[in-house]
């Protein structure tokens, strides 16, 4: 069994210098705290990553892998057999379905994507869609589980806390792992972000959606910055005392440096999180200001990651919901796409136009795919779509991923990957490979073992790192 061994600092305050200054203590913690910045194992260009969860299943069929055979099979009725990768809802008589909506081709490749996605077609070719990934699970909790922290469990630490784990952070006054949910939690909640077995340090923080992202960012009024830092100082000092008292605690390091991480974010935040701050032409480009409100709603949580990852935070996950159409997709899904259309371009045209483009990987991805058939539940104008782990596409943009390139194929109605098929485990490992980490040495010890994020190894995705 291995027991945590303190760190110079924990040992300069258990000396007796506890009631040291939170200067000191933060002097101290960018010196050789479990944050502090780590060289990346593999050489890489990414330092940064923006990951887009579409929370519900997007339907490649629909979005980035349109299937014209299923105009000619629409409404043909057959049997289906349950197997492994489908939910007791994709078996017995079935109807192929058609995609209601129209595509067009964009890029130097003349890559398909829907026609709704008009901002999004002028950045196709800062993009690598992959359409070979495969999951294991059709149920919402289980894939998101397992596409955030790699097993289906939960409890694992998510890739984000990974990440932060073998990188560190470029800033010691900002968490290094943040998470922008939507109005509400993906299924699942915080286990989809959270740090598992690896010391608390590595947990994602989320921001709130709505309003002002962090609560009491600045102290109460009367609470002068001096006696704020002499408030502190003094509980520092009992804090540590304690901790000395308890030595090898991870836990509780973890919670006594989250206080001193909350009075340095008092300094930062505020500036990060005033969106207004920015031009109104940057505004624009985001979607903010605009009466649709998922729109506004998204962009602004993007424009936040941008300036988040710009000023050193290692890994940004932004959650967009409303994915899971089982009827009426033209709806739903169109709903989405125009929610997405401004936000995601405008992020990727303003990290390119500042340069971020070439340091931050950018990944859209949803839990799974979906079915090309339907059990036409509401009837036969209200059709959608079920759940399907066999087939799923993904996009990155930026940090060493390819430009303009297609890869991988499923087969002529969507239902499986049938070139350059992966599982999610690989896809993990070359997510860290694009960060310059390296799935077989980021390795944590736990329950007897050594654990990683591939669960049991995989591989680089060659085509996906250009």
């Amino acid at each position: 069994m291995r027991f945590a061994t303190p760190s110079r600092r924990d040992l300069l305050f258990g000396g007796g210098m506890g009631l040291g200054s939170i200067a000191l203590s933060s002097m101290l913690a960018a010196e050789e705290g479990p944050l502090t910045p780590k060289a990346q194992q593999i050489p890489a260009k990414a330092k940064h990553c923006i990951f887009l969860l579409m929370e519900g299943g997007p339907s490649h069929i629909d979005t980035f892998d349109p299937k014209p055979k299923l105009a000619q099979l629409h409404m043909t009725r057959f049997q289906k057999e349950r197997n492994k990768f489908e939910a007791n809802m994709n078996t017995g008589e079935r109807y192929y379905v058609r995609s209601p909506f129209e595509f067009r081709r964009a890029g130097k490749l003349g890559v398909e994507i829907n026609s709704l996605l008009e901002g999004f077609a002028g950045c196709v070719d800062d993009v690598c869609f992959y359409r070979g990934l495969k999951a294991e699970s059709v149920n919402h909790p289980t894939a998101l589980y397992h596409l955030n922290t790699g097993t289906q469990f939960g409890g694992d630490p998510a890739v984000g806390a990974w990440v932060s784990y073998g990188l560190g952070t470029e800033n010691q006054n900002l968490p290094s792992f943040l998470v922008l949910p939507d109005v509400a939690y993906p299924q699942g909640g915080q286990a989809n972000w959270s740090n598992g077995f690896l010391p608390a340090h590595y947990q994602g923080t989320p921001l709130r959606s709505q309003g002002t992202p962090i609560l009491d960012m600045a102290p109460p009024p009367g609470v002068t910055p001096e006696r704020q830092k002499m408030t502190l100082e003094f509980l520092s000092g009992l804090n540590r005392r304690h901790q000395a008292q308890h030595p090898g605690h991870a836990d509780l390091a973890a919670r006594l440096q989250s206080y001193e991480l909350a009075f340095r974010m008092q300094a930062e935040m505020p500036g990060i999180v005033d969106l207004e701050k920015e031009s109104p032409e940057t505004l624009a480009l985001y979607g903010i200001g605009e009466a649709n409100a998922d729109a506004d709603s998204l962009g602004r949580r993007c424009l936040l990651a941008r300036r988040l990852v710009q000023k050193g935070v290692r890994f940004v996950q932004v959650i967009a919901m409303g994915w899971d159409s089982h009827d009426y997709i033209d709806k739903a899904h169109g709903s989405r796409l125009r929610a997405i259309d401004k936000p995601i371009s405008g992020l990727l045209t303003d990290l390119k136009r500042t340069g971020l483009l070439d340091e931050t990987l950018v990944v859209w991805a949803g839990e799974f795919g979906r079915s090309p058939d339907n059990g036409i539940r509401q009837g036969s104008t209200a059709w959608g779509r079920d759940h399907n782990a066999n087939a799923m596409s993904v996009w990155l943009a930026g940090g060493g991923a390819p430009r303009g390139a297609v890869v991988g194929a499923t087969d002529e109605v969507g239902g499986s990957a049938v070139e350059v098929v992966h599982p999610l485990r690989d896809f993990h490992v070359t997510l860290l490979r694009l960060l310059g980490l390296d799935d077989g040495k980021l390795r944590y010890f736990h329950a007897g073992r050594d654990k990683q994020l591939s669960q049991v190894g995989g591989e680089v995705i060659r085509e996906l790192v250009a």
